[in-house]
């Protein structure tokens, strides 16, 4: 039994105990969304980096596909999550895209998000199925005149619709959309015969174009496809660059209220990725351009980007409803 004396003392000590600091983040996983199904590049780019990033974390970082409406389901779910830095997302250009021709804007992308860093960009080749006559991008113009031609397209809105579109009307042709929920089963469906042509990622669809069951017949970019150099680029038969050359972007972003010091955790641990020598060469491999930008230099770009991107669709009157 306590003597009724005793109790200031205790109380006094039970004050002095210091409390118990908070792990340090991080202290559990953090859950990577990657707003495409599976098999697509961009899951692909997100599983290369999870790892390294998961070892300078020294957490778990778990890849979690969540597809639907181009991107946006995914990428809504992130801007909503607790901005505490155990949700991310890798997004590419859908990010601005999708939101820009669907007319919906779940998300604002300059002003919802942090920034984290760019990876890079990638060659977006023009391919046809390998069973179909055309060998040159003038051939294919040939061929399509008039034959109301099925093109796919990894996701409504995104740089494969576009510029499929695009090469559409300026050929004056009269090809059909049909649109996917990510690259994997739009190639099964070029590879099947249902379709005739698309816009492929070289790290998606490289092994079957350097097969030759998907042929390449023209690239998006500046710069080429480095592993296939006998492949024009659009701008070198004479497409205007101010539209052609423009490439997207790959990266990792976090809700924008996520503490500094996580975000800080976070940009550490993809640059770190974006150093590593076998990161590097497997982009390589896969034909991915690596371009790492830090994130102020990452959000000029997207925005830059969206510009682009927004004059080019307004331009065309290119919109998708649904």
């Amino acid at each position: 039994m306590l003597h009724r004396r005793t109790l200031p003392a205790l109380a006094a000590g039970l004050l002095a105990t210091p409390t118990l600091a908070q792990s340090p983040y991080p202290n559990r996983p953090i859950r990577m969304v990657v707003p495409l199904p599976a098999g697509g590049a961009t899951d692909i780019w997100a599983r290369l980096v999870a790892e390294p990033m998961a070892q300078t974390l020294g957490q778990p970082v778990v890849i979690e596909n969540r597809g639907g409406a181009g991107g946006l389901v995914g990428t809504e779910a992130v801007k909503n999550a607790a901005p505490d830095g155990y949700t991310i997302l890798f997004h590419i250009a859908s990010f601005v895209q999708t939101p820009v021709v669907l007319k919906r804007w779940p998300y604002q992308p300059l002003e919802d998000f942090a920034f984290i860093g760019k990876m890079g960009t990638t060659p977006l080749p023009f391919c046809v199925r390998g069973d179909l006559p055309p060998r040159t991008l003038a051939e294919f113009v040939d061929y399509a005149r008039g034959r109301h031609l099925p093109y796919g397209t990894y996701s409504p809105g995104s740089s494969g619709h576009a510029f499929a579109q695009l090469l559409s009307d300026v050929n004056r042709l009269d090809m059909v959309a049909v649109h996917y929920r990510g690259e994997a089963p739009m190639l099964q469906d070029v590879l099947g015969g249902r379709v005739a042509c698309a816009f492929h990622s070289m790290t998606g669809s490289g092994d079957h174009i350097r097969s030759g069951r998907v042929r390449p017949l023209a690239t998006l970019g500046s710069d080429g496809i480095p592993t296939m150099p006998q492949v024009p680029t659009f701008v070198s038969l004479g497409y205007p660059a101010a539209d052609w050359a423009r490439s997207g972007f790959v990266g990792v972003f976090a809700p924008v209220r996520t503490p500094a010091p996580e975000q800080a955790k976070l940009v550490e641990a993809f640059h770190g990725a974006m150093t590593r020598p076998e990161v590097l060469r497997k982009l390589a491999e896969m034909d991915t351009i690596a371009q790492y930008l830090p994130p102020a230099e990452f959000k000029a770009d997207v925005a830059s980007y969206m510009a682009f991107w927004q004059g080019l669709v307004d331009r065309m009157g290119l919109s998708v409803e649904g």
